[in-house]
């Protein structure tokens, strides 16, 4: 009778179970035949699984064999089905004293059996936990990645015949060369010791001058908000952003695995193993296409500002960029999530992310520096700034001028604020903007809509006066409107003031483009 396994698919950021059925029929081996609507890559699982099963040592049917890979509304993609596919095509030959129903199996095989490791093994192991399956058998260089879900039992296999052994005895023949941990089958209950990836950040104190842009930065810090940073070659635009993640407060440990995940889908865990303890930084090329920033493909994985999802995206040489992927960046800097809709189905990957965007102010990037003379024409310099749409401008709320840093600056002995001192400053604001929004869905000041802006920044009739004016000269959009009181929360919660002051309106503003 038909055998049946369970395996995974991976649809987005999420896993789906998916049932390896196999059946002989008449005809010679060499005829296997999968249906359960795959690609090209699972069609190709026939030769792998073919070879391997020549190279096992153990009795498979000699006739034509039917794979079936439901349910057949779910396109199935990749090599993850190699393993279960071979197993349920020797479990037709083959007494198992497993029972298959409360495991899943995933594993890409290499001609000789190997077992390779795979992506997304991280949801995968999610999903096994939340469906109730307690049982993974993974390829043992994913085992440390699975560790990080706990109450599951893993079985880390290296090749087809370890596999089939434990089947058929039920020996414990399983190890975990790469794990601190001396039993060869692991109860994950926590991952404190488990190997992390953590970045190399820059310390505010060794960026000289700048007072006004590490200023900026502190409260881009502070509340998750967006920044343009223009300057000349060499004002240290690029450093600084840089510095951000030194001034953001840690990942919390569910943070941590959401990122991970992410990480783990798109297939950027190093070794396959780490977690990823720390906010990501991402630094994309102003060549990378729409696809490489926004995420898509014809099987959908996360882009960059998926993979600075809880962390920081830069852009430099910002206008650079094609201005097809600066305009759809509209919706994730709204919206902090991104829907990318294909012809099977529509996938939502999250992007709650602080942009820093940096751009000189002209192509040779010396306009209105004081030593050098700017070599650019009117024209040149308005084609520049016309790459960057009003909508998109409209959503970066520091904007911040960076002059180039004079000698007296460069050689002073003062010591400037270290990283960890307005970390500190950043860390107190944001336990602020934590018990202000404990009994709604926001975490930062930015992610506030119009109505909650409404409701947790009331203003008083010298601040409604500063903002009527403002509005007034500054030519303020609803939605600038809107970014200035969420700007000037944040800078209240900085000065730990429970109300927004007209100072704290005034520092905003100032942030704002004189032309909208």
């Amino acid at each position: 009778m038909p055998t049946k396994i369970l395996s995974a698919a991976l649809i987005g950021l999420e896993a789906r179970i998916i049932e390896v059925e196999a059946d002989a029929g008449g005809g010679d081996f060499g005829q296997i035949s999968i249906v359960g609507l795959p690609d090209t890559s699972v069609s190709e699982a026939r030769e792998r699984v073919k070879s391997a099963l020549r190279n096992c040592p153990y009795e498979y049917p000699r006739r034509k064999i039917t794979v079936n890979l439901a349910p057949t509304n779910i396109k199935k993609h990749g090599p993850a089905y190699d393993l279960p596919i071979a197993i349920s095509i020797l479990a037709l030959k083959n007494e198992f004293a497993f029972d298959f129903s409360k495991a899943i199996m995933v594993g890409e095989l290499s001609l000789s059996g190997a077992v390779r490791p795979v992506t997304g093994i991280l949801a995968i192991a999610l999903k096994a936990k939340t469906a109730g399956i307690k049982t993974l058998f993974i390829p043992a260089e994913n085992l440390t990645e699975a560790q990080l879900i706990t109450g599951l039992t893993i079985f880390p296999v290296k090749n087809l015949e370890q596999m089939i052994l434990f089947l058929k005895t039920g020996k414990n023949n399983f190890s975990s060369d790469d794990n601190s941990s001396s039993k060869n089958i692991l109860s994950v209950n926590s991952f404190n010791n488990t190997e992390i990836i953590k970045n190399k950040d820059v310390d505010l104190a060794l960026i000289k001058g700048q007072s006004k842009a590490k200023r900026a930065l502190e409260i881009a810090a502070a509340g998750g908000h967006n920044i343009l940073l223009i300057g000349p070659p060499g004002s240290g635009k690029t450093f600084l952003a840089q510095a951000l993640p030194s001034i953001l407060p840690p990942l919390s440990a569910e943070e941590m695995l959401e990122v991970t995940n992410i990480y783990s889908v798109a297939g950027e865990l190093k070794n396959n193993h780490l977690l990823i303890s720390e906010r990501p930084f991402r630094t994309p090329h102003h060549s990378a296409s729409t696809t490489a920033l926004i995420g898509g493909g014809t099987w959908p994985r996360p882009g960059e500002i998926s993979l600075a999802h809880r962390g920081v995206l830069f852009l430099d040489e910002f206008p650079e960029f094609a201005r097809s992927a600066l305009e759809n960046l509209r919706q994730p800097l709204e919206e902090k999530n991104i829907n990318i809709n294909r012809a099977a189905g529509s996938l939502n990957f999250p992007c709650n992310f602080i942009l820093i965007a940096a751009m000189n102010p002209c192509p040779c990037g010396y306009y209105g520096d004081q030593k050098i003379t700017c070599r650019c024409t009117e024209q040149q310099i308005f084609n520049y700034k016309k790459k960057i749409s009003g909508p998109i401008l409209d959503r970066l709320d520091l904007h911040v001028t960076m002059p180039r840093v004079d000698f007296n600056e460069l050689e002073s002995k003062q010591a400037a604020e270290s990283s960890a001192t307005v970390k500190l400053r950043v860390e107190k604001a944001r336990q602020r903007q934590a018990s202000r929004f404990k009994k709604t869905s926001f975490t930062t000041n930015s992610d506030m809509t119009s109505a909650a802006v409404r409701n947790f920044c009331p203003l008083d009739s010298a601040s409604l006066e500063i903002m009527k004016e403002a509005v007034a000269k500054l030519n303020l959009s609803s939605r600038s409107y809107f970014r200035v009181l969420k700007l000037a929360r944040t800078i209240a919660d900085l000065n730990d003031s429970e109300q927004i002051l007209p100072t704290h309106l005034a520092e905003a503003l100032q942030y704002r483009p004189k032309i909208e």
